[in-house]
């Protein structure tokens, strides 16, 4: 699905260039704090976990336990899933295997 035009505009494509150019974990944080709360970052970080755990097949009440997420939010991501531009597609699954790369590796030391 492509992106909805009503989300584009020069200010947008400016953050999103901006955000390219962020080369390290620090990095992102040092731009972000600046750039945001930390109820926003915290926002987003949430709704990704949520994503990804939807993406897995969790139910809503084990993401709600898991996340502190309103079943709204839960609901929101949902249909971002489903409905959406596809983005958090674009990272869910690299995220995924990462987490299960992460578990394998400390079962096995």
């Amino acid at each position: 699905m492509s992106t909805n035009p009503k989300y584009k505009s020069k200010q947008l494509d400016e953050l999103f260039e901006a955000i390219l150019m962020l080369k390290t974990k620090d990095d992102c944080y040092k731009f972000f704090e600046d750039a945001c709360t930390v109820r926003e970052l915290n926002s987003i970080a949430q709704r990704l976990e949520v994503a990804k755990l939807l993406k897995i097949r969790k139910t809503y009440n084990e993401i709600e336990k898991e996340t502190g997420a309103s079943t709204a939010t839960i609901s929101r991501v949902n249909r971002s899933l489903h409905y959406g531009a596809d983005g958090y597609d674009l990272v869910l699954d690299h995220l995924i295997a990462k987490d299960r790369d992460t578990k394998r590796t400390r079962v096995t030391r």
